[in-house]
């Protein structure tokens, strides 16, 4: 029996329209039909070079100013990949619906949400200097909670299709599994921003505790997944070269819960009694020093990984950006710690970080826009080669 039956070529009646088959669906817009939910992660990644700069605890001259023009770069690609992604729904649905059933893709969901909330907060941090306060009070107001909304139910979306649809195997766990679990402790960190600009009272101290929860429901199921990642990666060798980048992805739920906890820290006093208020500034610190400390340590071995994956021929792709808003969460974290316990050691591990961070920026930002120009990175994805050997 065939794979493909044959069919023979009927001709319509008369007078009938014709109309586009699927195929010629296929055909419109072909640049759009592989840009997938992953592409959002160049805008988290831009976003957060601005807002992390604007969190240092030191003055640098020009600092503002050039992260005002990075933050305007982040809102003019979040406007850019919305529409490319709109028409990728729009004219690729096929793949657009493949892109949900496959747990490689799915995850990346979560980054859509993380995109509208970190150019909402850089909009807010950053952006009030262009824009004014309060317009963009209001900008951060409807991407807060859009992104908010999105990340709490891809946090249920994906996990639920990974257990009733995607059934990955055994040994095959990713780091870009954390995605859509981290993009509620975003929420987390970015709603503290909001919560001066509440009236006092219930609302006010609703919204910290919502944020509270959202830390909670993101740590917890980060607890659950981490373990997971890690046995993979010991019991099955180094990831495939090509995502050997995702590693890094596993400082964004340290990191941004580190910020997390100091920002909203920060809001707490206003919000609720002052026992409780004095209780969050200690929890800050108490547990944002051994997280981050955690984090340094997962930075050196995925540091060391990419290293080894570079020697063995790694080559640019979408990933790379991983090396930028994980890596920014962890710059807005220790500066949160430096603020708290005014310790020089975390103003300047803020400082390396950062130097860190508008390095991968720039390298990943220069390799996409060749790869779009060149239109290797709109081309059909080449499936990604064997798991790396433990030895050579």
């Amino acid at each position: 029996m065939a794979i493909f039956p044959q069919t023979r070529a009927v001709l319509p009646p008369s007078g009938a329209v014709l109309l586009p088959h699927r195929t010629d669906r296929a055909r419109r817009l072909p640049a759009l039909r592989h840009i997938g939910p992953n592409w959002y992660a160049a805008v988290m990644g831009t976003a957060i070079v601005a807002s992390a700069g604007a969190a240092l605890p030191v003055d640098v001259p020009g600092l503002r100013g050039a992260c005002t023009v990075v933050w305007a770069l982040s809102a003019v690609l979040l406007a850019a990949v919305l529409a490319a992604r709109a028409g990728h729904w729009l004219h690729h649905r096929d793949q657009a619906r493949a892109h949900l059933l496959d747990p490689a893709v799915a995850p990346f969901y979560g980054c859509l949400a993380m995109a509208l909330l970190a150019v909402g907060g850089a909009t807010l941090t950053v952006g009030a200097d262009v824009v004014g306060v309060r317009a963009a009070l209001a900008v951060d107001v409807v991407l807060f909670t859009a992104g908010t909304a999105v990340g709490l139910v891809a946090a249920v979306v994906v996990p639920y299709l990974m257990v009733v649809r995607h059934r990955p195997a055994p040994g095959t766990a990713s780091p870009v599994w954390l995605l859509p679990l981290v993009a509620p402790m975003v929420s987390a960190s970015q709603g503290a921003l909001l919560v001066p600009h509440v009236a006092a009272g219930q609302g006010r101290e609703a919204l910290l505790l919502a944020c509270y929860a959202m830390f909670g429901l993101s740590l917890l199921a980060t607890l659950v997944v981490l373990p997971l990642v890690f046995a993979r990666l010991v019991h099955h060798g180094p990831l495939p070269l090509a995502l050997t980048p995702a590693l890094f992805l596993v400082l964004g739920p340290l990191g941004q819960s580190t910020t997390a906890v100091n920002q909203l820290a920060d809001a707490a006093p206003g919000a609720v009694a002052g026992p409780y208020a004095s209780a969050f500034g200690a929890f800050a610190v108490l547990y944002g020093v051994p997280v981050m400390g955690f984090a340094l340590l997962w930075l050196v071995l995925a540091g060391a990984m990419a290293i080894r994956a570079r020697r063995d021929g790694m080559g640019f792709a979408m990933t790379w950006w991983a090396f930028t808003f994980p890596v920014g969460t962890c710059v807005t974290g220790a500066a949160g710690l430096a603020r708290h316990t005014g310790l020089a050691a975390l103003t300047w591990l803020a400082v390396a970080l950062y130097v860190f961070l508008v390095a991968a920026w720039a390298v990943a930002g220069a390799r996409t826009v060749r790869g779009v120009v060149s239109g290797a990175l709109t081309a059909a994805p080449v499936p990604p080669a064997p798991v790396t050997a433990r030895t050579r």
